[in-house]
Protein backbone atom coordinates (compact mmCIF):
# COMPACT_ATOMS: atom_id res chain seq x y z
CA UNK A 1 0.00 0.00 0.00
CA UNK A 2 1.28 3.38 -0.97
CA UNK A 3 -0.18 7.20 -0.71
CA UNK A 4 -0.75 7.29 -3.91
CA UNK A 5 -3.75 4.61 -3.42
CA UNK A 6 -5.35 6.50 -0.78
CA UNK A 7 -8.28 7.92 -3.18
CA UNK A 8 -8.93 4.25 -4.12
CA UNK A 9 -8.64 2.96 -0.97
CA UNK A 10 -10.85 5.57 1.01
CA UNK A 11 -13.93 5.35 -1.59
CA UNK A 12 -13.08 1.46 -1.45
CA UNK A 13 -16.43 0.06 0.09
CA UNK A 14 -14.56 -1.99 2.46
CA UNK A 15 -13.45 0.86 4.59
CA UNK A 16 -16.87 2.49 4.62
CA UNK A 17 -17.78 2.05 7.85
CA UNK A 18 -14.08 3.02 9.19
CA UNK A 19 -12.34 5.56 7.13
CA UNK A 20 -10.78 7.53 9.78
CA UNK A 21 -7.44 5.21 10.03
CA UNK A 22 -6.97 6.16 6.10
CA UNK A 23 -7.79 9.90 6.98
CA UNK A 24 -5.14 9.92 9.23
CA UNK A 25 -2.54 8.17 6.90
CA UNK A 26 -3.39 11.05 4.57
CA UNK A 27 -2.16 13.78 7.18
CA UNK A 28 0.68 12.33 7.26
CA UNK A 29 1.42 11.29 4.00
CA UNK A 30 1.43 15.02 3.48
CA UNK A 31 -0.83 17.90 2.91
CA UNK A 32 -1.52 17.07 -0.97
CA UNK A 33 -1.01 13.96 -2.09
CA UNK A 34 -0.72 12.85 -5.88
CA UNK A 35 -2.65 9.57 -6.76
CA UNK A 36 -2.27 7.67 -9.35
CA UNK A 37 -5.30 8.06 -11.41
CA UNK A 38 -3.43 11.62 -11.74
CA UNK A 39 -5.98 13.59 -9.56
CA UNK A 40 -4.22 15.36 -5.79
CA UNK A 41 -5.85 14.45 -2.63
CA UNK A 42 -6.00 17.14 0.46
CA UNK A 43 -6.50 16.12 3.35
CA UNK A 44 -5.29 18.73 6.26
CA UNK A 45 -7.46 21.44 7.57
CA UNK A 46 -5.42 24.40 6.96
CA UNK A 47 -5.00 23.75 3.15
CA UNK A 48 -8.25 22.52 2.29
CA UNK A 49 -10.04 25.91 3.88
CA UNK A 50 -7.55 27.87 1.54
CA UNK A 51 -8.57 25.86 -1.31
CA UNK A 52 -12.27 26.42 -0.30
CA UNK A 53 -11.38 30.79 -0.23
CA UNK A 54 -9.33 30.57 -3.42
CA UNK A 55 -11.13 32.13 -6.75
CA UNK A 56 -8.61 30.70 -8.98
CA UNK A 57 -10.19 26.58 -7.82
CA UNK A 58 -13.23 25.80 -9.76
CA UNK A 59 -16.45 24.02 -8.92
CA UNK A 60 -17.55 23.60 -12.14
CA UNK A 61 -16.77 20.00 -13.47
CA UNK A 62 -16.41 21.46 -16.68
CA UNK A 63 -13.10 23.37 -15.88
CA UNK A 64 -11.72 19.43 -15.50
CA UNK A 65 -8.88 19.02 -18.65
CA UNK A 66 -6.51 16.51 -17.44
CA UNK A 67 -6.80 13.38 -16.89
CA UNK A 68 -10.60 13.66 -18.05
CA UNK A 69 -13.20 11.03 -18.97
CA UNK A 70 -14.72 12.98 -21.96
CA UNK A 71 -14.45 16.14 -23.57
CA UNK A 72 -15.16 18.76 -21.47
CA UNK A 73 -17.94 20.63 -24.11
CA UNK A 74 -19.97 17.60 -24.14
CA UNK A 75 -20.76 17.78 -20.38
CA UNK A 76 -24.60 19.21 -19.50
CA UNK A 77 -24.15 22.26 -17.50
CA UNK A 78 -24.34 21.25 -13.88
CA UNK A 79 -26.68 23.08 -11.18
CA UNK A 80 -25.54 26.03 -9.52
CA UNK A 81 -23.81 24.37 -6.88
CA UNK A 82 -21.54 23.71 -9.60
CA UNK A 83 -21.04 26.48 -11.10
CA UNK A 84 -18.35 29.34 -10.63
CA UNK A 85 -18.80 32.76 -10.12
CA UNK A 86 -20.12 35.32 -11.59
CA UNK A 87 -23.42 32.89 -12.47
CA UNK A 88 -22.70 30.74 -9.25
CA UNK A 89 -23.40 34.65 -7.17
CA UNK A 90 -26.48 35.38 -9.27
CA UNK A 91 -28.54 32.01 -9.39
CA UNK A 92 -27.22 31.05 -5.57
CA UNK A 93 -28.94 35.02 -4.42
CA UNK A 94 -32.08 34.43 -6.89
CA UNK A 95 -32.51 31.23 -4.63
CA UNK A 96 -31.81 32.59 -1.62
CA UNK A 97 -33.59 35.73 -1.90
CA UNK A 98 -37.00 34.20 -0.47
CA UNK A 99 -35.68 33.05 2.48
CA UNK A 100 -34.93 36.96 3.47
CA UNK A 101 -32.06 39.17 3.60
CA UNK A 102 -28.87 37.80 3.09
CA UNK A 103 -27.65 35.34 6.61
CA UNK A 104 -31.22 36.29 8.01
CA UNK A 105 -32.49 32.96 9.56
CA UNK A 106 -36.18 34.20 10.11
CA UNK A 107 -37.38 32.37 7.17
CA UNK A 108 -35.81 28.72 8.21
CA UNK A 109 -36.79 30.03 11.78
CA UNK A 110 -40.19 30.31 11.24
CA UNK A 111 -40.68 26.40 9.77
CA UNK A 112 -39.44 25.32 13.16
CA UNK A 113 -43.37 24.73 13.98
CA UNK A 114 -43.66 22.80 11.03
CA UNK A 115 -40.30 20.80 11.57
CA UNK A 116 -41.84 20.43 14.95
CA UNK A 117 -44.99 18.98 14.29
CA UNK A 118 -43.47 16.03 11.19
CA UNK A 119 -41.20 15.01 13.81
CA UNK A 120 -43.54 14.71 16.60
CA UNK A 121 -45.88 13.17 13.66
CA UNK A 122 -43.04 10.53 13.27
CA UNK A 123 -42.17 10.04 16.43
CA UNK A 124 -46.10 9.06 17.44
CA UNK A 125 -45.52 6.73 14.10
CA UNK A 126 -43.16 4.66 15.99
CA UNK A 127 -44.51 4.64 19.34
CA UNK A 128 -45.42 0.59 20.49
CA UNK A 129 -42.54 -0.85 18.19
CA UNK A 130 -39.80 -2.74 19.45
CA UNK A 131 -38.11 -2.56 16.14
CA UNK A 132 -37.45 0.65 13.92
CA UNK A 133 -34.80 1.38 10.85
CA UNK A 134 -34.36 5.02 11.89
CA UNK A 135 -33.68 5.48 7.85
CA UNK A 136 -36.42 4.51 6.62
CA UNK A 137 -39.20 4.93 9.45
CA UNK A 138 -37.57 8.13 10.19
CA UNK A 139 -34.43 10.40 9.29
CA UNK A 140 -35.56 9.83 5.83
CA UNK A 141 -39.12 10.91 5.48
CA UNK A 142 -38.17 13.64 8.07
CA UNK A 143 -36.23 16.50 5.50
CA UNK A 144 -38.14 15.12 2.23
CA UNK A 145 -41.44 16.09 3.90
CA UNK A 146 -40.20 19.54 5.03
CA UNK A 147 -38.88 20.55 1.84
CA UNK A 148 -42.35 19.80 0.06
CA UNK A 149 -43.62 21.97 2.72
CA UNK A 150 -41.25 24.64 2.14
CA UNK A 151 -41.78 24.51 -1.80
CA UNK A 152 -45.23 24.44 -0.95
CA UNK A 153 -46.16 20.94 -2.53
CA UNK A 154 -49.76 19.65 -1.65
CA UNK A 155 -49.34 16.90 1.37
CA UNK A 156 -51.90 14.45 -2.06
CA UNK A 157 -48.18 14.79 -3.69
CA UNK A 158 -45.85 14.53 -1.11
CA UNK A 159 -45.63 10.47 -1.64
CA UNK A 160 -44.64 10.89 -5.24
CA UNK A 161 -41.69 13.22 -4.30
CA UNK A 162 -40.29 10.34 -1.84
CA UNK A 163 -40.85 8.02 -5.06
CA UNK A 164 -38.99 10.25 -7.15
CA UNK A 165 -36.20 11.28 -4.42
CA UNK A 166 -35.87 7.09 -3.97
CA UNK A 167 -34.80 6.85 -7.56
CA UNK A 168 -32.98 10.21 -7.49
CA UNK A 169 -30.67 8.77 -4.69
CA UNK A 170 -29.93 4.99 -5.46
CA UNK A 171 -28.69 6.16 -8.86
CA UNK A 172 -26.03 8.11 -6.58
CA UNK A 173 -25.33 4.97 -4.17
CA UNK A 174 -24.32 2.62 -7.12
CA UNK A 175 -22.25 0.14 -5.34
CA UNK A 176 -18.97 -1.35 -6.83
CA UNK A 177 -18.70 -3.05 -9.76
CA UNK A 178 -22.86 -2.54 -10.52
CA UNK A 179 -24.10 -1.22 -13.77
CA UNK A 180 -25.15 2.59 -13.59
CA UNK A 181 -26.69 2.85 -17.12
CA UNK A 182 -30.44 1.81 -16.09
CA UNK A 183 -29.78 3.69 -12.76
CA UNK A 184 -28.47 6.75 -14.28
CA UNK A 185 -31.53 6.70 -16.78
CA UNK A 186 -34.01 6.28 -14.55
CA UNK A 187 -32.90 9.10 -12.42
CA UNK A 188 -32.59 11.42 -15.11
CA UNK A 189 -36.19 10.71 -15.91
CA UNK A 190 -36.91 11.42 -11.95
CA UNK A 191 -35.43 14.27 -12.08
CA UNK A 192 -37.53 15.91 -15.65
CA UNK A 193 -40.76 14.43 -14.57
CA UNK A 194 -40.02 16.14 -10.62
CA UNK A 195 -38.68 19.48 -12.46
CA UNK A 196 -42.03 19.48 -14.74
CA UNK A 197 -43.91 19.12 -11.85
CA UNK A 198 -42.38 21.86 -9.70
CA UNK A 199 -43.03 24.22 -13.07
CA UNK A 200 -46.30 23.56 -13.55
CA UNK A 201 -47.09 24.26 -9.78
CA UNK A 202 -44.99 27.38 -9.81
CA UNK A 203 -47.08 28.22 -12.66
CA UNK A 204 -50.19 27.13 -11.01
CA UNK A 205 -49.06 30.04 -8.34
CA UNK A 206 -48.39 32.83 -10.51
CA UNK A 207 -50.42 35.71 -9.78
CA UNK A 208 -51.87 33.77 -6.96
CA UNK A 209 -49.09 33.75 -3.91
CA UNK A 210 -49.47 31.10 -1.58
CA UNK A 211 -46.45 32.41 1.00
CA UNK A 212 -44.28 29.12 0.06
CA UNK A 213 -40.81 29.19 -1.94
CA UNK A 214 -42.45 28.60 -5.45
CA UNK A 215 -44.74 31.51 -5.03
CA UNK A 216 -42.26 33.50 -4.46
CA UNK A 217 -39.80 32.21 -7.39
CA UNK A 218 -42.47 33.15 -9.58
CA UNK A 219 -43.98 36.23 -7.94
CA UNK A 220 -40.67 38.06 -8.12
CA UNK A 221 -41.97 41.59 -9.21
CA UNK A 222 -38.52 42.89 -10.22
CA UNK A 223 -38.03 41.03 -13.46
CA UNK A 224 -34.14 41.43 -13.65
CA UNK A 225 -34.10 39.45 -10.32
CA UNK A 226 -36.60 36.40 -11.22
CA UNK A 227 -35.47 32.66 -12.25
CA UNK A 228 -36.14 31.12 -15.77
CA UNK A 229 -38.23 28.61 -16.12
CA UNK A 230 -35.05 26.31 -16.36
CA UNK A 231 -32.97 27.59 -13.51
CA UNK A 232 -36.66 27.25 -11.21
CA UNK A 233 -36.46 23.83 -12.02
CA UNK A 234 -33.12 22.71 -11.75
CA UNK A 235 -32.77 25.18 -8.36
CA UNK A 236 -35.98 23.25 -6.56
CA UNK A 237 -34.84 20.15 -7.70
CA UNK A 238 -31.29 21.01 -5.95
CA UNK A 239 -32.77 22.19 -2.81
CA UNK A 240 -34.93 18.60 -2.52
CA UNK A 241 -32.36 16.39 -3.08
CA UNK A 242 -29.14 18.23 -1.60
CA UNK A 243 -31.53 19.04 1.12
CA UNK A 244 -32.42 15.60 1.89
CA UNK A 245 -29.07 13.82 1.14
CA UNK A 246 -27.22 15.89 3.76
CA UNK A 247 -29.65 15.57 6.37
CA UNK A 248 -30.86 12.11 6.22
CA UNK A 249 -27.04 11.33 6.58
CA UNK A 250 -26.71 13.85 9.88
CA UNK A 251 -29.55 12.56 11.98
CA UNK A 252 -28.43 8.81 11.43
CA UNK A 253 -24.33 9.10 12.08
CA UNK A 254 -25.80 11.21 15.16
CA UNK A 255 -28.09 8.54 16.53
CA UNK A 256 -25.57 6.00 15.83
CA UNK A 257 -22.56 8.41 17.79
CA UNK A 258 -24.65 8.95 20.66
CA UNK A 259 -25.87 5.23 20.87
CA UNK A 260 -22.41 4.62 20.75
CA UNK A 261 -21.60 7.00 23.51
CA UNK A 262 -24.26 6.71 26.16
CA UNK A 263 -22.29 8.86 28.46
CA UNK A 264 -22.94 11.40 25.93
CA UNK A 265 -26.43 11.02 25.50
CA UNK A 266 -26.76 10.69 29.31
CA UNK A 267 -25.52 14.43 28.95
CA UNK A 268 -28.06 16.08 26.33
CA UNK A 269 -30.65 14.27 28.02
CA UNK A 270 -29.47 16.09 31.21
CA UNK A 271 -28.66 19.43 29.15
CA UNK A 272 -30.84 19.44 25.80
CA UNK A 273 -29.61 23.30 25.85
CA UNK A 274 -26.43 21.95 24.26
CA UNK A 275 -27.65 19.72 21.68
CA UNK A 276 -27.00 23.48 19.09
CA UNK A 277 -23.37 22.40 20.55
CA UNK A 278 -23.89 18.85 19.97
CA UNK A 279 -25.20 19.00 16.26
CA UNK A 280 -22.03 21.05 14.93
CA UNK A 281 -19.76 18.49 16.66
CA UNK A 282 -21.27 15.72 14.97
CA UNK A 283 -20.88 18.00 11.52
CA UNK A 284 -17.13 17.85 12.40
CA UNK A 285 -16.76 14.17 13.87
CA UNK A 286 -19.14 12.42 12.05
CA UNK A 287 -20.11 14.92 8.71
CA UNK A 288 -22.88 13.83 6.24
CA UNK A 289 -20.42 14.97 3.66
CA UNK A 290 -17.01 13.42 3.43
CA UNK A 291 -15.39 15.13 0.13
CA UNK A 292 -15.84 17.51 -2.48
CA UNK A 293 -13.92 17.64 -6.30
CA UNK A 294 -12.18 20.74 -7.34
CA UNK A 295 -10.28 22.06 -10.64
CA UNK A 296 -7.43 24.58 -10.68
CA UNK A 297 -8.36 27.47 -13.16
CA UNK A 298 -4.71 27.94 -13.27
CA UNK A 299 -1.54 25.89 -11.73
CA UNK A 300 -1.42 26.74 -7.58
CA UNK A 301 1.17 26.42 -5.49
CA UNK A 302 0.14 25.21 -2.16
CA UNK A 303 1.87 23.91 0.97
CA UNK A 304 4.96 22.67 -1.48
CA UNK A 305 2.86 20.94 -4.32
CA UNK A 306 1.49 22.24 -7.48
CA UNK A 307 -1.90 21.52 -8.39
CA UNK A 308 -1.83 21.21 -12.08
CA UNK A 309 -4.71 23.69 -14.14
CA UNK A 310 -7.79 21.43 -14.57
CA UNK A 311 -6.09 18.33 -12.40
CA UNK A 312 -8.88 16.83 -10.37
CA UNK A 313 -8.55 18.25 -6.51
CA UNK A 314 -10.29 15.67 -4.03
CA UNK A 315 -10.27 17.98 -0.64
CA UNK A 316 -11.07 15.54 1.96
CA UNK A 317 -12.93 17.64 4.76
CA UNK A 318 -13.86 14.74 6.71
CA UNK A 319 -10.10 14.61 7.32
CA UNK A 320 -9.52 18.19 7.99
CA UNK A 321 -12.28 17.84 10.50
CA UNK A 322 -10.20 15.34 12.28
CA UNK A 323 -6.98 17.06 12.06
CA UNK A 324 -5.07 17.24 15.24
CA UNK A 325 -2.93 20.74 14.13
CA UNK A 326 -6.80 22.77 14.15
CA UNK A 327 -8.56 20.44 16.68
CA UNK A 328 -7.29 19.61 19.93
CA UNK A 329 -8.16 15.65 20.63
CA UNK A 330 -10.26 15.27 17.19
CA UNK A 331 -11.20 11.94 17.18
CA UNK A 332 -13.38 12.68 20.85
CA UNK A 333 -17.00 13.21 20.55
CA UNK A 334 -16.95 16.21 22.50
CA UNK A 335 -20.36 17.81 22.72
CA UNK A 336 -19.25 20.72 24.72
CA UNK A 337 -16.74 21.93 22.33
CA UNK A 338 -16.61 25.76 21.90
CA UNK A 339 -13.91 26.28 19.13
CA UNK A 340 -15.57 23.96 16.23
CA UNK A 341 -15.08 25.81 12.49
CA UNK A 342 -15.53 22.43 10.92
CA UNK A 343 -15.87 22.24 7.71
CA UNK A 344 -18.90 19.86 7.72
CA UNK A 345 -20.94 22.26 5.24
CA UNK A 346 -17.89 23.34 3.49
CA UNK A 347 -16.54 26.80 3.55
CA UNK A 348 -16.39 30.24 1.17
CA UNK A 349 -18.24 31.21 -1.63
CA UNK A 350 -19.63 27.76 -2.01
CA UNK A 351 -20.91 27.28 1.67
CA UNK A 352 -23.81 24.99 1.94
CA UNK A 353 -26.60 27.76 2.14
CA UNK A 354 -29.49 24.47 3.26
CA UNK A 355 -27.22 24.71 6.45
CA UNK A 356 -29.07 26.75 8.64
CA UNK A 357 -31.87 24.45 8.00
CA UNK A 358 -30.33 21.45 8.28
CA UNK A 359 -29.07 22.59 11.79
CA UNK A 360 -32.44 23.18 12.87
CA UNK A 361 -34.07 19.80 11.23
CA UNK A 362 -31.30 17.61 13.02
CA UNK A 363 -31.47 19.15 16.40
CA UNK A 364 -35.12 18.67 16.63
CA UNK A 365 -35.02 15.32 15.19
CA UNK A 366 -32.25 14.27 17.78
CA UNK A 367 -34.19 16.23 20.63
CA UNK A 368 -36.99 14.03 20.30
CA UNK A 369 -35.42 10.57 19.98
CA UNK A 370 -32.80 11.48 23.14
CA UNK A 371 -35.49 10.23 25.79
CA UNK A 372 -36.27 6.96 23.86
CA UNK A 373 -32.62 6.30 23.21
CA UNK A 374 -31.97 5.41 26.26
CA UNK A 375 -34.07 1.98 26.03
CA UNK A 376 -32.42 1.52 22.07
CA UNK A 377 -30.07 -1.18 21.13
CA UNK A 378 -28.23 -1.20 17.85
CA UNK A 379 -29.00 -4.42 16.04
CA UNK A 380 -25.82 -3.90 13.73
CA UNK A 381 -22.82 -2.51 13.99
CA UNK A 382 -21.23 -1.11 12.20
CA UNK A 383 -24.31 -0.55 10.08
CA UNK A 384 -24.63 -1.30 6.46
CA UNK A 385 -23.48 1.63 4.80
CA UNK A 386 -24.50 3.79 1.51
CA UNK A 387 -22.27 2.85 -1.56
CA UNK A 388 -21.39 6.62 -1.92
CA UNK A 389 -17.92 7.41 -0.45
CA UNK A 390 -18.11 11.66 -0.52
CA UNK A 391 -22.15 11.69 1.00
CA UNK A 392 -21.57 9.05 4.14
CA UNK A 393 -23.80 7.44 6.04
CA UNK A 394 -25.71 4.28 6.95
CA UNK A 395 -28.25 3.39 4.63
CA UNK A 396 -29.83 1.36 7.36
CA UNK A 397 -29.86 1.73 11.00
CA UNK A 398 -31.80 -1.11 12.72
CA UNK A 399 -32.79 -0.35 16.25
CA UNK A 400 -34.82 -2.63 18.92
CA UNK A 401 -36.51 -0.80 21.85
CA UNK A 402 -37.46 -2.16 25.48
CA UNK A 403 -41.09 -2.70 25.88
CA UNK A 404 -42.56 0.61 26.79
Amino acid sequence: MTAETLLERITDYTNRPDPWPLYAELREAGPVVRQADGSHLVGTYHEILALLHDPRISADPRSRTTPSPEPAGELPKPPFLRLDDPEHHRLRTLAMRPFGPPHSPARVDSLRGEINRITAELIESLRGRERVDIVDDFAYPLPVTVICRLLGVPRKDEPMFREWTDVIVAAADIGPGEDTHQQDKAAMQARQEMGHYLLDLADQRRGRPTGDLLSAFVNEPDPTQRLTPDELASTAVLLLIAGHETTVNLITNGVLTLLRRPDQLDVLRREPGLLPRAVEELLRYEPPVHMRERYPLADVDIAGSTLPKGAPVVLAMASGNRDPARFPDPDRFDPTRSDNEHLGFGSGVHLCFGGPLARIEAQIALGALISRLGTATLLQDPPPYRANAMLRGPRHLPLEFAPD
